[in-house]
């Protein structure tokens, strides 16, 4: 496995692998590696013959008072990781060699990026848009991997890709959870043992949500309701609790059938998100 930190060293050792006729799926991540970031490495071995993994904090992606300055890095540590699991190459930048001093361009996916996350983090989506879309020309990958955890991003990503003709497959991986059912996440170190006895919560609220749809069929406006006071009661902050569509994270009618629940929540100093994916069979037309 190598390690690089140019673009130029990067596009070198990808431009050989090209020239004798392989393939390059691409996992773009932000380090501090859990086994949710391996499996998709697992995922991308599958899917060309070539794996490249950035590990990249994207400062224009946090939000001001986000935790960017603190946010978990252990760089040698994902670099030993990576290599067990068979990556062929790390992009490892510094800030300076992906972002220029009078950078002026900004990748924004409007609408599907100001609700959920993109509502209570501003900004956040343009600085994930921006730097997927500069690590893709950079890679140029045939795939990309993400994890499901993030629901939002993995939207905001595809709408990027299909609005800028990017010839890049998006493929999806779901989550991977710890055995409580808390899914896997760099910030959940934030938590402190108390914290991580409650956090696991959250994923059984979004199965509840689930139950409520398909056995109970209950109004969607009072599942979320219900949620919330859940999850008060539990000890979080919850910022969101929505039943979308999980073609474009619309809010969901009655008659939707690709749905997904998305939650946001503070647990104490850490914020975790989470989602739930599922189909519910058409309503049989008694006529």
């Amino acid at each position: 496995m190598v390690t690089v930190k140019t673009v130029s060293d990067l596009q070198v050792a990808i431009s050989m692998w090209r020239q004798a006729g392989e393939s390059i799926a691409f996992v773009p991540t932000m380090g501090n590696l859990h086994a949710g970031h391996l499996q998709l490495v697992h995922v991308a071995k599958t899917k060309a013959d070539r794996v490249v993994v950035s590990i990249f904090v994207n400062p224009s992606q946090f939000g001001v008072g986000e935790d960017f300055a603190s946010y978990p890095r252990s760089e040698q540590e994902d670099q030993d990781k990576l290599k067990a699991v068979g990556a062929d190459l790390v992009f490892l930048p510094p800030v300076a060699e992906m972002y220029a001093p009078n950078a002026q361009t900004m990748v924004s996916v409007t609408g599907i990026s100001s609700h959920y996350c993109g509502a209570s983090r501003p900004g956040h989506f343009n600085g994930v848009a921006t730097v997927v879309c500069k690590l893709f020309n950079m890679v140029q990958p045939t795939v990309a991997v993400f994890g499901l955890k993030d629901f939002q991003q993995i939207t905001v990503i595809q709408a990027m890709v299909r609005d800028l003709n990017m010839p890049v497959q998006i493929i999806g991986v779901d989550t991977v959870r710890e055995a409580s059912g808390l899914a896997m996440s760099s910030r959940n170190s934030y938590l402190s043992a108390a914290e991580k006895a409650i956090a696991p919560l959250l994923y059984q609220s979004l199965n509840i949500a689930r139950d409520a749809v398909l056995i109970e069929n209950l109004p969607y406006a009072a599942i979320e309701q219900q949620a919330l006071v859940f999850l008060q009661r539990a000890g979080f902050q919850p910022e969101y609790f929505s039943i979308c569509r999980s073609s474009d994270l619309k809010p969901a009618a009655q008659s939707d059938t690709d749905l997904v629940v998305l939650v946001a929540a503070r647990l104490g100093k850490t914020r975790l998100i989470d989602n739930i994916s599922f189909f519910k069979e058409p309503a049989m037309n008694h006529g």
